[in-house]
């Protein structure tokens, strides 16, 4: 399943690395370093997923997330969290701030595509199914 995805990753190696493992999946790639620049570019381009590290500078993934989530264009846009954040509670905390998916850092080159894709297709799924009956 291939897909414009925004890659918003302040390190310039984690950049590269994740940037050639889409590109490589056959994705087009969307780039930004900041979280700033991530929100106009995801405002402007309308990814079908971001893909975002947590810890950058100008804005954070957290404010981003918020500011996406409040922005009525942005709103079906899957976010998930490309992070070093791997303690106990992390990934709950990351999901619980509204982002839709959690991938930890280092980046595994013969995980990532996959782990994507996965993302990807259950994403997808989530937005095709009908609301679930009150």
């Amino acid at each position: 399943m291939k897909a414009r995805i925004l890659l918003i990753e302040d390190n310039a190696d984690n950049l590269e690395l994740a940037r050639y493992l889409l590109a490589a999946a056959g994705h087009e790639v969307l780039l930004a370093t900041n979280g700033a620049q991530g929100l106009d570019v995801a405002r402007a381009e309308q990814p079908d997923m971001i893909v975002s590290d947590l810890q950058m500078p100008v804005m954070d993934g957290y404010a981003l997330i918020a500011a996406l989530k409040c922005d009525p264009s942005c709103l079906g846009i899957p976010v998930i969290a490309l992070t070093a954040f791997s303690m106990p509670g992390d990934e709950a905390r990351v999901m619980q701030a509204g982002f839709d998916g959690y991938l930890s850092k280092p980046i595994e080159p013969e995980q990532f595509s996959a782990q994507i894709a996965d993302l990807l297709s259950s994403n997808r799924r989530a937005a095709e199914s009908p609301p679930a009956a009150a």
